[in-house]
């Protein structure tokens, strides 16, 4: 049995303002209206009937959303932190061999990268799979296009039929040395995907990491299936945190004496940074690429993305502009990479934008913040149909609630109303209450916060339908 293993959650710092910790690169969407998730579930179940999903707790309704966008389902473990590839790996093994038996054989693609070619991809699987049924940890190289510095390289050994014996791995190259391995041959850049069977590489485990094997095998078994979110397996925090933050590279592949590679010759992309993702467009004359809506001025060379207004270029050339509603990312094309140091110049500062966009995803639906102010905020809240917020209250605000469309019923105090478009209500601080779409559309409402403290963690959940503390 071939079970893809998708690796979600890396936050993707350079592809900021887009991706953020709450909206990883994964869920990003491209100019088709998929997300790279959702890519690469589609991707998967094109070749095996099953998926399984190692991601963070926090990310599991989107990604449940995103499949169920696509009619597709997945087995689910549920990070409550990030812990590197190689614990990740480990507890979906466990996992595994636990439905499957040691000789299910694993595919593990994270959630983040673009692959085009179907029967490529699918070729590179197959002898990907009879590699590993015969024994082998096998990694999947790329084909190089170019002398590429930002990526791994692996480099090739003996023949062995299906691929080749792994005579080592390679750091991230600079230039001159990127350009000898062009022109050498023999040298792929390591793509960060991987093909074993359960039982090989719980072996593997033993033998190289006998101290994360024992941690991962005791936070396996301190993880039961959570009833409340669907039989999705929560691992334990506790367990789960003793476990070293390692990649799967370092951990296993870079020691291991059965590693193989696969060459791949689909067409591939981690989409790293935003000189990755301009380059997935169409150029015009000018070699300048848009995404939105966009006037363009004697500019070349550019890409703009404008997510929620109007953006003009004028006279402008090689630079990268992101627009969302926000933030704003103005950028040289050849320093692309370093968007990552606003990413933690943000962090450092405690500022949201490294964290959360002005609309916000949530199990129940999404908000927006349209407004704030010393003492208000003005919210649009749109709730999915069927769903509900959690029974809470708050300290330090009250709240005024405003129907747009749809239906709502409110729970207040003692009290439970429904409202209909038009018609508002009050929720007065120190208030148990409740919001729920009973309804088929969905309902978008218009919240005024008022009060002295106005922070998203002013809340105390009573009850709550998605596992929430």
């Amino acid at each position: 049995m071939l079970v893809p293993v998708i690796l979600s959650g890396g936050a993707g710092t350079r592809l900021w303002p887009v991706s953020r910790e709450g909206h990883p690169k994964p869920f990003i969407r491209l100019a088709d209206g998929q997300s790279l998730f959702q890519k690469t579930a589609l991707r998967a179940r094109k070749v095996a009937d099953t998926l399984m999903v190692v991601t963070n707790r926090e990310y599991y309704f989107r990604s449940r959303d995103d499949l169920a966008a696509q009619q597709l389902d997945a087995r689910y473990l549920l990070e409550p932190f990030g812990r590197n590839t190689a614990p990740a790996i480990l507890l979906a093994a466990l996992a595994a061999e636990d439905a499957w038996g040691s000789d299910a054989c694993l595919l593990v693609l994270p959630a983040d990268h673009l692959i085009e070619g179907e029967e490529a991809f699918r070729e590179a699987v197959n002898k990907a799979e009879a590699l590993a049924r015969d024994g082998f940890l096998v990694t999947f190289g790329v084909m190089p296009t170019h002398a590429h510095t930002g990526y791994g390289y692996i480099q090739q050994g003996e023949a062995l039929g299906e691929g080749y014996r792994v005579q080592a791995f390679r750091e991230k190259p600079e230039q001159a040395v990127a350009d000898r391995y062009l022109a050498e041959g023999g040298y792929l850049w390591n793509s960060g995907m991987f093909c074993f069977t359960a039982g090989h590489i719980l072996s593997a485990f033993r033998t190289l990491q006998p101290a994360l094997f024992e941690k991962a095998e005791a936070c396996h078994r301190a993880s039961p299936e959570a009833k409340a979110l669907s039989g999705a397996v929560e691992i334990d925090a506790c367990h789960f945190e003793a476990c070293e933050d390692i990649s799967i590279d370092y951990a296993l592949f870079e020691q291991a004496a059965n590693v193989a590679v696969v060459p791949a010759r689909f067409s591939w992309s981690d989409i790293g940074a935003w000189d990755a993702m301009a380059a997935l467009g169409q150029p015009d004359a000018s070699a300048n690429r848009f995404e939105g809506e966009v006037i363009n001025v004697d500019s070349h060379g550019c890409y703009v993305r404008a997510e929620d207004r109007l953006v003009a270029a004028v006279g402008v050339e090689d630079l990268v502009i992101v627009d969302t509603p926000d933030a704003l990312l103005v950028a040289r094309k050849d320093k692309v990479q370093a968007v990552k140091s606003v990413v933690a110049e943000l962090k450092a500062r405690k500022h949201d934008a490294y964290r959360l966009h002005a609309t916000v995803h949530r199990p129940w639906g999404t908000y927006t913040v349209l407004e704030e102010g010393r003492q208000y905020k003005i919210k649009r809240i749109v709730v999915k149909q069927g769903a509900s917020l959690s029974l809470q209250m708050h300290h330090h605000r009250s709240e005024h609630w405003i129907v747009v469309s749809g239906m709502a019923r409110i729970v207040n105090g003692e009290t439970e109303t429904l409202l209909r478009p038009n018609e508002s209500t009050y929720i007065a601080a120190g208030h148990q209450h409740r919001l729920e779409n009973p309804g088929v559309l969905p309902l978008v409402m218009i919240e005024v916060q008022s009060g002295e403290y106005l922070g998203e963690d002013d809340i105390v959940r009573f009850a709550d339908n998605y596992g929430r503390q």
